[in-house]
């Protein structure tokens, strides 16, 4: 079953550039393989909602691997830059953009809000994170913001090499690393630090079930 999606999802993909991130692109690449339209929904229930799914984990699990196998380097933040630039490395731009479109449809905002937390997830753990309090959560929160407007960044920039691209990622990462200094001198000021408890007490540490990842995949 796995090794039939794996195939369905390259095929697919070949057929996106031209029919778009939808069944359209889904069937022709079934027809091609022999597969049946039946299996094509089990594959992938949500149409091109699903194969943009398939797509963007592909590549959380190639930077998976890849910080497995060779773990960035340096200060912090430029640990993080080095996992947001190899990320968009995976991916090619028009895939990414037929991707996007279908999943800024109102009917696909939560799963393309997942699959973005997804990509924060990954690269907070291949990074060693190991919090579990509510900075677990706004780590991977604050990252999301990052990485989702690097993308759109990324998708409009035409400098050669994307060097633009990779000058906005420093920033955005050092930006991040300001705050997170703030926050640890302002929890120093008395009585900043029992608002800031107040604030985020509702949250907790995640458990196994709670994960994003632990989920249902699309």
């Amino acid at each position: 079953m796995t090794d039939e999606r794996d195939r369905l999802l390259n095929a697919a993909l070949a057929h996106v550039p031209f029919d778009g991130m939808n069944d359209k692109a889904l069937m022709a690449a079934a027809e091609e393989l022999g597969i049946s339209r039946d299996m094509v929904r089990v594959h992938f229930p949500e149409g091109g909602a699903s194969l943009a799914a398939a797509y963007h984990r592909r590549g959380d699990a190639l930077l998976r691997d890849w910080m497995e196998k060779t773990p960035p380097e340096g200060r912090y933040a430029e640990r993080v830059a080095q996992a947001i630039w190899h990320r968009l490395e995976l991916v090619q731009p028009e895939l990414v953009r037929a991707g996007a479109t279908v999943l800024s449809l109102p009917q696909h905002a939560a799963l393309g809000a997942r699959l973005v937390w997804e990509t924060a997830d990954t690269i907070w753990n291949g990074l060693g994170d190991t919090s579990r309090d509510v900075n677990w959560y706004t780590k991977r929160a604050t990252l999301s913001a990052v990485w989702g407007s690097t993308v759109l960044y990324w998708l409009g920039d035409e400098s050669e090499g994307k060097a633009e691209t990779r000058a906005f990622i420093d920033r955005r990462i050092e930006n991040v690393m300001g705050f997170e200094k703030f926050k640890a001198q302002a929890r120093k000021v008395p009585g900043l630090a029992a608002l800031t408890d107040l604030a985020t007490g509702w949250m907790r540490a995640p458990g196994p079930r709670d994960l994003p990842g632990k989920t249902k995949e699309h």
